[in-house]
């Protein structure tokens, strides 16, 4: 089986879109792994996913089919990955963050929150005989250059790796936390620093990956041994074509960075899930700072879920669907593996 998880969620319509264009949508569902999408030429597309979440899915149902896996996980020193992926204003920070880190409306907490509850749920379930300490770590990936979100004067962290920690990033702020209140405390600090950090350099929240670490350690009191796991969720950058935005200047060139960085991603996934099995091929993880970050939590026996959101408006069909065509493209890998597994 494979350890990419890859879904498509589609988010109301905004109320400028109705405003525009009025309840016009682009997709009509089938079932809930498949949906066809039509296109601003009429010409219609059929995808399958994994699962498929539309406009009334509630935010625990992403949370226990995408998520609540990969945090078992890691409770078991098992790394894992969590990504949302999509157009801007698509609902990528809404599925990871919910309408805030903060709040405690059960219906409205996004994946982030989600996962705090269920590591400390799964640790204060474990036996007296394992000691486990949580840290977190958040950055921000800006034109290639990685910034420390819970310290705002680290704004060129190095990517190292070491035989005993993997991959790490030298000098980050690395804070241990002891339950969910000060997990969400420190979540949203670093949050906040994000978006001064938007007003100082002149950037929107979409033109820069943000990556919430978690690193699970467990200790075994009677053998000595010391395992870990590391979780990390991904906020990616918002999709943009350039000729529709209009973008130019700086723009521009966080779009091409952006786009270069997606495209390495893109290229790690599939070498990761299309190729033999048994047979050792080259993964570009060196393509670019977010997939180098990532490594050790894409890579071996970990688990990664790619979650494309969408608007299901006409108006943005074309960005819909570049969107799906980037998740399918690894969905599609995926089931080529797991069947070359099956014949072989």
């Amino acid at each position: 089986m494979s350890n990419v998880t890859v879904c498509a969620r589609f988010r109301p319509l905004s109320s400028k879109e109705k405003r525009d264009h009025g309840e016009n949508i682009c997709i009509r569902s089938l079932d809930s792994e498949t949906f066809v999408l039509k296109d601003e030429k009429e010409e219609e597309f059929t995808f399958s996913f994994d699962r498929v979440f539309y406009e009334g899915s509630e935010q625990a149902d992403v949370y226990k089919f995408l998520a609540f896996p990969i945090v078992q996980d890691a409770c078991n020193a098992i790394n894992g990955t969590i990504i949302t992926y999509g157009q801007t204003g698509a609902g990528k920070t809404y599925s990871m963050e919910g309408t805030s880190i903060l709040d405690c409306h059960e219906q409205n907490k996004g994946l982030l929150p989600r996962v705090v509850d269920g590591l400390f749920h799964c640790l204060e379930s474990a036996d007296n005989t394992t000691k486990y300490t949580v840290n977190l770590s958040m950055v921000e990936i800006y034109m290639e250059k990685i910034r420390d979100l819970l310290d705002l004067s680290k704004d060129n962290l190095q990517i190292k790796e070491g035989k005993v920690k993997g991959i790490f990033l030298s000098g980050a702020t690395e804070v241990s936390i002891s339950d969910r209140t000060e997990a969400l405390r420190h979540l949203s600090s670093g949050i906040a620093n994000r978006a001064v950090g938007e007003t100082q350099m002149n950037m929107a929240s979409s033109r820069s990956h943000c990556a919430y670490i978690f690193t699970v350690q467990q200790e075994e009191k009677n053998e000595r041994r010391v395992k870990m796991g590391k979780l990390i969720l991904v906020d990616l950058a918002g999709s943009e074509k350039a000729e529709r935005s209009g973008a130019e200047g700086r723009v521009l060139e966080e779009a091409k960075t952006i786009n270069k960085s997606l495209s390495a991603l893109g290229n790690v996934i599939n070498a990761l899930t299309n190729g033999s099995p048994g047979k050792t091929n080259h993964i570009p993880y060196r393509d670019s700072k977010l997939t180098r970050i990532l490594q050790d939590a894409l890579g071996g026996n970990s688990r990664t879920a790619l979650l494309c959101c969408c608007s299901p408006s006409t108006s943005n069909a074309s960005e819909s669907l570049s969107s799906l065509r980037f998740g399918a493209r690894h969905a599609l890998n995926v089931f080529r593996f797991c069947f070359s597994i099956s014949v072989c």
